[in-house]
């Protein structure tokens, strides 16, 4: 191994950034973090919705080595945390690791030379190839096309991928969906060139995301019809301003904004009783959402529709202060009854009652449970790692993968949060990464690969403890893949997730050469 290893990072949002910082700062500068967008920020460069804000306090939703005195509100929107990683990847001087523009098509692990082959391209013109082709996302590429853009490659002996778990936009499976006629848009893409006023909008979807837009869209479109398949558990949303008073002090007395911060931490942290060790304290929070119902919506009819069946906390518990009043307005209806079929500008529900739309917004989400694209990470013997996935994802500890060596991931399987802050999460798994790199160079191994039984016994502990949580009391999220497999959530406090990654284990892995390896491997659990 090199004196400065190579190193491909995917990805600029908190998690590629992190990685990169945190490796100049140890003494590595051969690597390079590649970014298929125009910009750093991840998806808070590719969602600019309107309304679109953090639903975790801004204090501990950024980087804990680079607090930010200068927050606007509690609760940051989403051109101050772009501004924020901006400023991180500047004043951290990853700008000339930084490739934009570049999409990653795939990468293939060599065992004979134990790297990674990357293949990248232009990614505007790909794009444009795309939509010139009618080819859409996860489509296969005909290579044989003259058309299509040149591929280029790089070798890496190590990859680290940084591209969130909540990054591949998902859409609705409904009949003569491609005929419409009128304008349509997923919230990661809106089209801000699209003008709302005096339209006749409808939205699919009660996701996160509609939930912030949902008001703005309301304040402008004619007409609103928000087809709602299940309604979320809303909060309120304990926001302001924070005043210019707070924001010297936080400037001038660091120690006062690193205080807040860690009350937020262990406020948040409280949470983990409810949704883990005993559900049934959650329905404090229950009788607490059915209050801010009763006490934002006046339409008892409405109030029903509006009202979740389900335990609170089984889906995503979501925070809002104006997506109710937005709905008890005369001029938007929330439509239950589904939807049948798409004809020309018409949508048609179960109950065969028409409405004409002009416009469509996708507010379904993303792909939760396929963190990454089919046909795009591919290990020993050429395994496409969603094959290597059949019951679902899953990693040990959330970042490494039998069959992939020299591979990790940044907010893996089981790595997200259903209480507070996927920052902390980041950190930690940014550390692990690092003290494997640094384990690397020190001990001369090519390769690190987890042994597969140590993987199966951390998740078989790790569902164990899922098993009892309240995301497994039988709604139907997209924490839970299709199999009842929960392959997105942490189950336990964040600080335990901390000390299982504050050293890399090798005795839980392959190391190359063999010689090398110290230590003998132990049970390994969640």
């Amino acid at each position: 191994m090199s004196q400065s290893p190579s190193i491909v990072i995917i990805g600029t949002g908190f998690s590629g950034l992190g990685m990169g910082i945190k490796l100049k700062e140890a003494g590595y500068d051969d690597f390079v973090i590649l970014e298929q967008s125009d910009d750093v920020g991840g998806t808070w460069h590719e969602n600019h919705y309107p309304g679109c804000a953090c639903d975790v306090q801004s204090a501990l939703y950024s980087f804990s080595f680079e607090q930010n005195p200068n927050w606007s509100r509690m609760f940051a929107q989403q051109h101050e945390i772009k501004a924020y990683l901006k400023h991180c990847a500047e004043k951290y001087g990853l700008t000339q690791h930084i490739r934009l523009n570049t999409h990653v098509a795939g990468a293939r692990y060599n065992e004979k030379a134990n790297s990674w082959t990357v293949e990248t391209c232009d990614a505007p013109a790909l794009w444009n190839y795309m939509q010139t082709k009618g080819v859409k996302p996860g489509d296969t590429l005909n290579r044989k096309d003259k058309d299509l853009p040149a591929f280029a490659t790089l070798k890496a002996q190590i990859v680290v991928s940084g591209m969130g778990g909540l990054s591949t936009a998902a859409y609705p499976d409904i009949k003569g969906i491609e005929t419409f006629t009128g304008k349509s848009f997923h919230s990661q893409d809106w089209d801000h060139q699209y003008d709302l006023k005096g339209k006749r909008v409808a939205v699919i979807g009660t996701g996160a995301s509609a939930i912030q837009f949902v008001p703005e869209v309301a304040k402008d479109a004619a007409q609103l019809d928000l087809y709602q398949r299940t309604p979320p558990w809303i909060m309120p949303k304990p926001d302001r301003e924070i005043s210019a008073l707070e924001k010297a002090m936080f400037r001038r007395v660091p120690a006062t904004l690193n205080a807040l911060r860690n009350a937020i931490y262990w406020g948040l942290e409280a949470r983990v009783l409810g949704f883990v060790l005993n559900p049934r304290v959650l329905k404090i929070g229950e009788l607490q959402a059915q209050r801010h119902i009763r006490s934002q919506i006046k339409d008892p009819i409405l109030r029903k529709k509006v009202t979740p069946d389900f335990h609170f906390g089984c889906k995503r518990v979501l925070i809002s202060n104006n997506y109710y009043p937005a709905l008890d307005q005369s001029h938007v209806d929330v439509l239950t009854n589904g939807i049948r079929e798409v004809r020309g500008n018409v949508i048609v529900d179960s109950n065969g009652v028409e409405r004409e739309v002009d416009c469509i917004i996708y507010g379904t989400g993303f792909k939760a449970q396929d963190p990454i694209p089919h046909g795009m990470i591919f290990g020993r013997g050429g395994k496409d790692l969603l094959d290597a996935w059949k019951e679902g994802a899953e990693a040990y500890k959330g970042t490494t993968i039998a069959g992939y060596p020299n591979f990790f991931m940044l907010m893996g399987p089981n790595t997200g949060l259903g209480h507070s802050s996927m920052v902390y999460m980041i950190e930690s798994q940014v550390q692990y990464v690092l003290d494997a790199i640094k384990q690397m160079k020190q001990e001369g191994w090519d390769s690190v690969e987890v042994k597969p039984d140590v993987q199966s016994r951390y998740n078989a502990s790790l569902q164990a403890k899922l098993g009892d949580s309240v995301w497994q009391t039988g709604c139907k999220s997209w924490y839970v893949n299709e199999n009842g497999r929960n392959t997105t959530l942490w189950p336990g406090f964040t600080w335990q997730f901390r000390q299982q990654t504050r050293h890399f284990d090798a005795a839980q892995y392959s190391c190359s050469p063999e010689h090398a390896a110290v230590g003998e491997a132990q049970p390994a659990t969640a």
